[in-house]
């Protein structure tokens, strides 16, 4: 089965059309104010409405209260939405949607435990853990920590850029992996040029 690709951290409704261009499966819009690549609903519902059939739209929030999260819901058609926070399962329950949730891997995290936590979590994206910094580190953590036989299906994110992806494909074997900081010229704004290469890495991993 191919790995699928998210983008995320879309900020303009170009940078989406690109990603689409090029054959992602989801982009991904970050709901939290301190990120650089945050963005308000305006540009948000924007952006959903201008991709076309079978690309998932989803939405990043980090311990976001649930008022803040429904409004954001009720003018941004959302097909999944990504916790990135402390959020407990019950939390990520209440919205009606399908979730997954991040987990920011260290040495002693069990994945196991998290898989069994969040069972009904459609995924766990795994990233990597830098002390103050809720996701989009543009660091790589040790793949190896990751259980063989997860029962959850694993998204890989952290640091994964055109040059790692296959590499990381070959040796994880994810359901999907996740890009922000790898296909960017600036916080935010895509390439299209790496963009490009990191869906060849992607491709290149099945050869």
């Amino acid at each position: 089965m191919r790995t699928r690709v998210k983008i995320c951290g879309i900020t303009r409704v170009e940078d989406a059309l690109t990603a689409v261009a090029h054959g992602c499966d989801a982009i991904g819009l970050v709901f939290y104010g301190p990120s650089p690549r945050n963005v308000d609903i305006q540009r948000a519902a924007a952006i959903v409405a201008a991709l076309p059939p079978f690309v998932s739209s989803v939405g990043l929030f980090v311990d976001a209260m649930p008022d803040e999260i429904n409004t954001v819901l009720a003018e941004v058609q959302l097909d999944l939405l990504q916790f990135h926070g402390e959020e407990s399962p019950d939390a990520c329950r209440l919205y009606g949607l399908p979730y997954m949730k991040a987990v920011r891997v260290r040495d002693d995290t069990n994945l196991l435990q998290y898989a069994t936590q969040y069972q009904d979590a459609r995924a766990l994206l795994l990233d990597a853990f830098l002390p103050g910094v809720a996701g989009g580190t543009g660091h790589v953590f040790d793949w190896s920590l990751i259980p063989q036989q997860l029962p959850v299906p694993v998204v890989l994110a952290g640091g994964l850029t055109p040059d790692n992806v296959a590499g990381a494909i070959r040796q994880v074997r994810p359901y999907a992996v996740d890009v922000s900081g790898g296909v960017e010229e600036s916080k935010g704004i895509k390439s299209a040029a790496k963009i490009a290469a990191f869906m060849q890495g992607v491709q290149n991993a099945a050869l």
